[in-house]
Order: C-alpha cells, then sequence, then structure tokens
C-alpha cells in the first residue's frame, strides 16, 4: 500500500491531519485510476475467454494489459524509485515492481495488473481508515475560532483571535465559538463544551468564571475578557497535545519498525534462492526438469504474499484509532505508549481535593440549637459571612443566596484574625467563627463540635451559643463509580495521598470503601509515600492529581493522569493522559481503551503473521497463484485494517 512502509514506518502523522473535504478530493484520483484499471482488466480477461478475434495477437494482448497497468503502476513504481534513489531499496513499492515486471516477463499479464489493481485497492482501503482515524482526532482542530470580535474605541473590531491583546474585551454571538480563554463580563451565559470535554450537556458560566477557548455560546451574546494570549488558551494546549501524541510509539509499533527493515530483505533474498536454488539442483540432478519460468513464478508469489503492509499499517493505526476513540471521550493521551503502559497498571494513587472531590467547598449540614430553623441560622451567618472573601465564608453565602430571602445589612463588623468575625444585625450581636471565638467570648457550644472532622462555622447570638454549620469539599457525582470501575478492571490496590487533615481524608476512604488513605502530607510526603509503594518491583502504579504540589509524583508514576479541566497547567504537562472532563469515572473508561487497543494490535498481530506463514509455505511449494497470492496479501491488509478501525465504533 502506497503510503504503509518505505522505511518500515506508517505515514500516520499528526502533521499530516487535515478535513474531511480535503480527504475526498485526495481520494478521487485514485479511486479512477482504479476503476480505469479494474474496467480495463475485466475488459481483457473476458475478450480473451470469449476467444475475441483480435485479441489473440499476442501484442495487442501485451498493449491492452500494459495500459491497464499504467493507471495503478505508475504511481508505484514511481515510489519505488525514489526510494531506491535515497538507498531504500527494500521496501513495499520495490516488492510489488519486481512482482509485476515479472509477471508481465513471463507472459502472466493478467496477474501483473491484478496485483498491482489489488494492491491499490487496499491502498484505499487503507487511506479511508486512516482519515477516518485522523477525523476523530482532527475534529478538534476544526474547533479553532478563526476570528474575533474585539470591543474597541470605534466599535466592534474584527480580527484573527492571535491579534487579540490580554486585557481585551471579545463578544460572542449565539452560535459563535469563543476564540480566547477569559473571564465571564456578562451576567450569565450557557455554553457547549463537547469540544473540550467529550460531554453534550451545556454548561452554565456566571459573571467572573472561567470561559475556554473552543466552547460555543448558545443562548445569549456574551462578553468575555481575555485572560491569556491565543497560543497560551487551553483549546491551544489540547491540540498541541493532540497533534504530538502519535510522536510517542508504542513498543509494539518500534517492534514492527525494526522487523520491517530486517524482514523485507530477507524475504527478497528467499524469494531469490527459491528461483536460483532449484537452477543450482538442475546440474546436480539432470531429470530434476528446471524450467525458469515455472520457478521465477513462484518466486514471484512468494514476493507478493511477504508483503508487511498489514503489518505496518495497521498497528500503527489502531493505535492511532486508540488514541482518537479516547479524545472523543474527553482524555487525552499523549503517546501510544501510554495506551499500552495503563493496561499494566495495577494500583492506583489519587489525590483527594480536585480530583475525588469537586476542590470547593459546600455546606454540609446545617444543625441549630432548640428553638431556632435551619433556615434562619444559615440567614444569619450568611449575612454576617458577606463581610468576609474567605472560600469558607463564600461557600456559606453561596448556599444562602440559592434561596429568595431578603437580604440585610450587618453593622459594627469587626473580623478577629484566626478566629471569624464579630457584627450587630438585627439589635444583636452575632459571632460567627470558629470554636476560638466563642472559647474567647466565654460562650459555652457542645463537646460534640470538636470531634467533627470536617470545617464548622459556629454562630452564638447576645451571647449564647445558636447552632453551627458544616462545610466540606463534596464527593464529585462519579467518584464512587470511579473506584469500583477501577475494581471491575482489576485493580485491586487503591490509595488516597493527601495533604487534607487524616480524619477528612478517612471519612472520604470510608465512603469509597478504600482502604489505605494518608492524610496531613505535605508535597515531600507524598513522594515519600509513593516511593514506598513504587519500591515493590511488581508494582505497577498510575497517580492521578490535579494541583502543582502533585507534579512531581506525577512524573515519578507509570502513567502519570491529570484532572485537565480545573487542573493546574504544571499538573497538565507533567501527566502522561489528561482527563478534560475532571471526571475520575473517566479513569476506569481509558483502562479499557487501552486493553482494547492492545487486544486489537495483537490479533492484527497474530493473524498477518498466521495467514502470510500458510500462503508464503503454499507458494513456495508451486500450490498458490499470484491470484491467490494478491487476495491473501490484499485480505489480510484489508482485514487487519477493518479490525483496527472498530476500536473507534467501540462504546466504552
Amino acid at each position: 500500500m502506497a503510503n504503509c512502509c518505505s522505511n518500515g514506518a506508517c505515514s500516520v502523522t499528526p502533521a499530516t491531519l487535515s478535513a474531511s473535504k480535503i480527504d475526498n478530493i485526495s481520494q478521487k484520483g485514485p479511486i479512477t485510476r482504479v476503476v480505469v484499471s479494474f474496467v480495463l482488466l475485466i475488459g481483457g480477461i473476458g475478450m480473451f475467454a470469449t476467444g475475441v478475434p483480435f485479441f489473440e495477437n499476442q501484442w495487442v494482448g501485451l498493449l491492452w494489459y500494459l495500459i491497464a497497468y499504467l493507471p495503478v503502476g505508475i504511481p508505484v513504481l514511481k515510489e519505488a524509485w525514489e526510494a531506491m534513489r535515497e538507498k531504500n531499496i527494500f521496501n513495499e513499492f520495490t516488492l510489488m515492481s519486481i512482482a509485476t515486471i515479472g509477471a508481465f516477463f513471463i507472459g502472466e499479464y493478467p496477474e501483473g495488473v491484478a496485483v498491482m489493481l489489488f494492491y491499490s485497492i487496499g491502498e484505499l482501503f487503507q487511506q479511508a481508515a486512516v482519515n477516518r482515524a485522523k477525523r476523530s482526532i482532527s475534529a478538534l482542530l476544526d474547533i479553532r475560532p478563526e476570528e474575533a470580535s474585539v470591543v474597541r474605541d470605534k466599535g466592534l473590531e474584527t480580527v484573527l483571535p492571535e491579534e487579540v491583546r490580554v486585557g481585551e474585551t471579545v463578544e460572542v454571538k449565539v452560535g459563535e465559538r469563543v476564540p480566547l480563554d477569559g473571564i465571564m463580563i456578562s451576567d450569565s451565559g450557557s455554553f457547549n463544551t463537547s469540544a473540550l470535554t467529550g460531554e453534550s450537556v451545556p454548561r452554565d458560566i456566571k459573571k467572573e468564571e472561567e470561559v475556554l477557548a473552543g466552547m460555543i455560546a448558545t443562548d445569549s451574546v456574551c462578553r468575555i475578557k481575555v485572560t491569556k494570549p491565543f497560543g497560551q488558551s487551553a483549546l491551544a494546549r489540547i491540540l498541541e497535545l493532540v497533534q504530538n501524541a502519535t510522536e510517542r510509539k508504542a513498543p509494539a509499533e518500534h517492534f514492527i519498525r525494526k522487523f520491517a527493515r530486517i524482514y523485507t530483505p530477507v524475504v527478497t533474498a528467499l524469494a531469490v534462492l527459491i528461483v536460483v536454488l532449484p537452477w543450482l539442483w538442475s546440474f546436480i540432478d539432470p531429470e530434476f526438469g528446471y524450467i525458469f519460468n515455472d520457478w521465477l513464478y513462484r518466486g514471484l508469489v512468494f514476493l507478493v504474499i511477504s508483503c508487511p503492509c498489514a503489518l505496518v499499517i495497521s498497528i500503527p493505526l489502531g493505535y492511532f484509532g486508540g488514541i482518537g476513540a479516547a479524545s472523543r471521550k474527553g482524555i487525552l493521551f499523549k503517546g501510544g505508549n501510554y495506551l499500552d503502559v495503563i493496561t499494566k497498571i495495577n494500583t492506583v494513587v489519587m489525590d483527594k481535593t480536585g480530583t475525588l472531590t469537586k476542590g470547593v467547598f459546600e455546606v454540609q449540614d446545617i444543625i441549630p440549637e432548640e428553638g431556632l430553623s435551619k433556615d434562619e441560622l444559615l440567614r444569619t451567618v450568611a449575612i454576617v459571612e458577606t463581610q468576609s472573601n474567605h472560600p469558607i465564608a463564600k461557600a456559606i453565602v453561596s448556599s444562602f443566596l440559592k434561596n429568595t430571602m431578603f437580604l440585610a445589612q450587618p453593622t459594627n463588623v469587626r473580623e478577629v484574625a484566626g478566629q471569624g468575625i464579630e457584627a450587630e444585625l438585627g439589635g444583636k450581636k452575632i459571632l460567627v467563627g470558629n470554636t476560638k471565638l466563642l472559647h474567647t467570648n466565654g460562650i459555652v457550644y457542645p463537646a460534640e463540635v470538636e470531634d467533627i472532622p470536617e470545617t464548622t462555622v459556629l454562630c452564638a447570638m447576645d451571647g449564647k451559643y445558636a447552632g453551627y454549620i458544616v462545610v466540606a469539599d463534596a464527593l464529585k457525582d462519579d467518584a464512587k463509580v470511579a473506584i469500583e470501575g477501577l475494581r471491575k478492571a482489576g485493580i485491586k490496590n487503591i490509595v488516597i495521598l493527601s495533604g487534607d487533615k487524616q480524619a477528612i481524608v478517612s471519612k472520604l476512604a470510608g465512603e469509597l470503601g478504600i482502604d489505605r488513605a494518608y492524610g496531613d502530607l505535605l508535597p515531600e510526603g507524598k513522594v515519600e509515600k509513593f516511593e514506598e509503594l513504587k519500591a515493590d518491583p511488581t508494582s505497577r502504579v498510575a497517580f492521578v492529581g490535579d494541583g502543582i504540589n502533585d507534579a512531581p509524583v506525577l512524573a515519578m508514576s507509570d502513567v502519570g493522569i491529570a484532572m485537565g479541566g480545573l487542573g493546574s497547567d504544571v499538573a497538565i504537562e507533567t501527566a502522561d493522559v489528561v482527563i478534560q472532563t475532571d471526571q475520575p469515572g473517566k479513569i476506569p473508561m481509558a483502562i479499557r481503551i487501552g486493553k482494547a487497543t492492545r487486544r486489537i494490535v495483537v490479533q492484527n498481530i497474530t493473524m498477518a503473521f498466521g495467514i502470510k506463514l500458510v500462503v508464503l509455505i503454499l507458494g513456495a511449494g508451486g500450490l498458490a497463484t499470484l491470484w491467490e497470492a494478491v487476495f491473501a496479501d490484499v485480505g489480510v491488509s484489508v482485514l487487519a485494517i477493518l479490525n483496527a478501525i472498530r476500536i473507534m465504533r467501540k462504546k466504552f
């Protein structure tokens, strides 16, 4: 197949990604050549079989089949010549050229045309499969915005995204793509994020929240303040990761490249020996009856069957398809090698905050004193907390604002460092803070509050304890699904490493059914614990994290997995796999995709070697013709290609 292995390697490279229209145009020429050659071949065979008088002339037949040969033969002969000029003699093109020229030499014209014709048909199958794999990845390339509407002194100006400066404001109309990363200036907006995350449910983004390039506005015109230049946007980073992915070859791909460099000259030499050895034997045994054309025919059959195209295209295509299938699910593998490695993982170590939990504080429980309702306690605490910028205060205010109650303003507000806030509200003195604040003011509170592992915000009114609110980082919706999925994948050793309090980490681990969980860890503590796990030579460890402090452990792991939506740039750059949706449930899915890819690759290797070995033996023994050889070669290639692209249809 014309693109598969001039140097024993597949020509599927990210640099050649193109849109589907270009792919379709590029296919028209080869299809036309194949159709012309096929019609002439069938016509020639038909005229010969029916005994058309003028076709019985040998020169007429030669000219007819030569015309049929040229449309499909010239491109391959040209490739063979260019490869030979670069001193790459033993390749697909050379093998096919020798086989077809040899067939014409011994008068087997239809076979000579058929070899090149079906070879070209196989090439079309290959190119169609490659284009399909490309499109599954290059869909990301199609989401690059081509222009941006910038708000400037003279009104809206339409410019290239690269020309927009940080700090400028861009306007995005309904149906348009966000051109650059930024902060929402408008009150709110709904965005389709499927191109970035693989999720079909639109995402609502409020004022001051982050908006990423590539998102599509779905319900209103939005204005966004640009925070990053185009080249540093989340979209640009994703595109770079995808385009570099196929440069990291899996072990099977490296093996096939090395194998093809040895295999091709060896089979060429064997084909020569099939012709020469019987000739030499005829000198020893005069009764042997050596006929040159017969043995040359066997050598040509051997050459056609021996083409390693099924291996050198289907294996890289399998990994390429795996990367594409994963990218459609919001999982970015940075190379085919990681698809292989992730199948061998037997230990998964996970960070807590931002990985298993949402990474934002939420009100988990409201416990008022007798005589006070939950709504009254939440309202009082939230009104006072409006005067603080602390994340816990913001979580309480956010929870309160989900209701529609009137929001009063506190007076005489005084913040007590490390303890909380004192204020007056409705003629009452209000204290909102931790246990230290109440203890300092001589207010008695229940002893069990001290035993609560989560963060507690206590409240007192006019010197009397009024209740407390529990604020904690909530589990992600699919955290339990992720752990169950890992266990189904055969991974029993699951560990949590966190900088959070041990009590909180232990409680979370209990909810998820994880036995080993370590809290109170600084970054160096995580490294030490991770090194202990890695000390076991049988351990193949994946680490999942999202923060800057996770980068050292991500780098040490066999497979580093980063949460890409909310994760830090450092974590994403260090990781080998990026989960764009921030969903831990995608981790077992990534393992399933890796295993499916590996199964397909192994199937292709086994099938190609098995079938070719049988037909090679038959060809050397004179039991297979060029027709059978070409069908065996092209058939194996097509089967391998179809098997490779199955992964793009699989549901994970």
